[in-house]
């Protein structure tokens, strides 16, 4: 990154091409009740259709990534959570992803504290939206999210690897 006169970056055209894409998704973990949050994609998503996922999206350039956490909960699900609810609970590698040939970067937060009742808030995009029963999660996950969730809940290791050789 270049300095401006100002002091100020100035940001640089970005490297689509050999970027690593950024993505935030979210636990809402409702520890009294032993469920979470989770939506399952539409028929015609582009990645994983039919298959159940955490809320789950990219980063907007110039974005915080506990911004992405909070402004995709919020747009596919509904759910109001604040940025000091979020704590990192895993963290995901892979090699090459769905528009991502470089490889993708997905952090994993969890939240406890949230307002509002989950709906579908994209219906183009996601078929449900809906509370979960942590004991009998849907088999049919998406496997980077499903193998965060389970090693979220169970205390396991906070890094998932996929792809690389």
């Amino acid at each position: 990154m270049t300095q401006q006169k100002t002091g100020e970056p100035r940001a640089l055209k970005p490297a689509l091409d050999s970027m690593t894409l950024l993505v935030a998704a979210v636990i809402v973990h409702d520890r009294a009740g032993g469920r979470v949050v989770l939506l399952q994609r539409g028929p015609d998503a582009k990645f994983a259709p039919g298959m159940w996922d955490l809320p789950v999206g990219k980063s907007e350039p110039g974005e915080a990534i506990t911004e992405t956490a909070v402004r995709e909960l919020r747009e596919e699900t509904g759910l109001i959570v604040t940025l000091d609810s979020l704590r990192v609970a895993h963290i995901i590698h892979g090699a090459w992803g769905v528009e991502a040939p470089n490889g993708f970067l997905t952090v994993v937060f969890a939240t406890h504290a949230w307002t509002g009742e989950p709906e579908n808030r994209e219906p183009g995009k996601h078929a449900r939206v809906c509370w979960a029963d942590t004991r009998a999660l849907p088999e049919e996950f998406v496997p980077s999210t499903s193998s965060a969730l389970h090693r979220y809940l169970t205390g396991g290791p906070e890094v998932t690897l996929r792809g690389w050789h």
